[in-house]
């Protein structure tokens, strides 16, 4: 199992993404909000792209943005290995998907919980990874939405089914005590349980 890392919920971010660093989680997942897609804002991206000076990790964006084309290129800049748009988006979902394409960056779509997995079908070719969102996007500290687990294995046959290789990332409300729910997944999204912790290895450790 991947871990990604998220730190939403922290009190101290240049500490906490140097004791990041020194762990073997996968990925560092980077919330960015406009507050008007979800009523959270996260800092401007001329704060954001100083995270490569306290962590050397690879970056796992998900964009909640009414409008992601603004932040594409500005988020592929940085060491970033996936970026994420919704699929609840009024855009050109595929034309977002293929510019973050044309940045060598894979590219994925997240879906609320309340989003039919059916949806995703016309963009399968281009996903690289699908984020399946087990509580409502914008918040960290919620708790895991059980109706996920069903979720997460309907997911898994449609990838079979269309013969597509994009992985299955799951975020929100992920501890030792959730994850057996995601069973069927490949990375698990996990903030508060590893950034409010004294032992940030041993709770990756719990999530494997």
């Amino acid at each position: 199992m991947l871990i990604s890392t998220s730190f939403l919920s922290s009190k101290n971010l240049v500490q906490d993404l140097r004791k990041l660093d020194q762990t073997d989680t996968d990925f560092i997942h980077m919330d960015v909000m406009d507050g008007k897609f979800v009523k959270n804002k996260t800092m401007p991206f001329k704060e954001m792209r100083n995270i490569y000076k306290y962590t050397s990790k690879r970056l796992d964006v998900h964009l909640m943005v009414q409008n992601p084309e603004k932040y594409i290129l500005d988020y592929a800049s940085l060491n970033t290995e996936y970026i994420v748009i919704h699929l609840e988006l009024d855009v050109d979902i595929e034309k977002n998907l293929k510019l973050i394409k044309s940045c060598g960056i894979q590219c994925g779509l997240a879906i609320r919980p309340d989003t039919e997995i059916k949806e995703i079908v016309p963009y399968l070719p281009l996903l690289d990874v699908i984020l399946v969102m087990s509580v409502e996007p914008g918040a960290g500290g919620q708790a895991f939405l059980r109706k996920t687990e069903s979720k997460i294995k309907e997911l898994r046959v449609l990838l079979k089914e269309y013969h597509s290789h994009a992985k299955i990332s799951v975020d929100g409300g992920i501890t030792d005590l959730t994850k057996g729910y995601c069973s069927e997944s490949d990375i698990l999204v996990s903030g508060s349980y590893i950034i409010n912790s004294n032992d940030f290895q041993t709770r990756i450790n719990n999530l494997r």
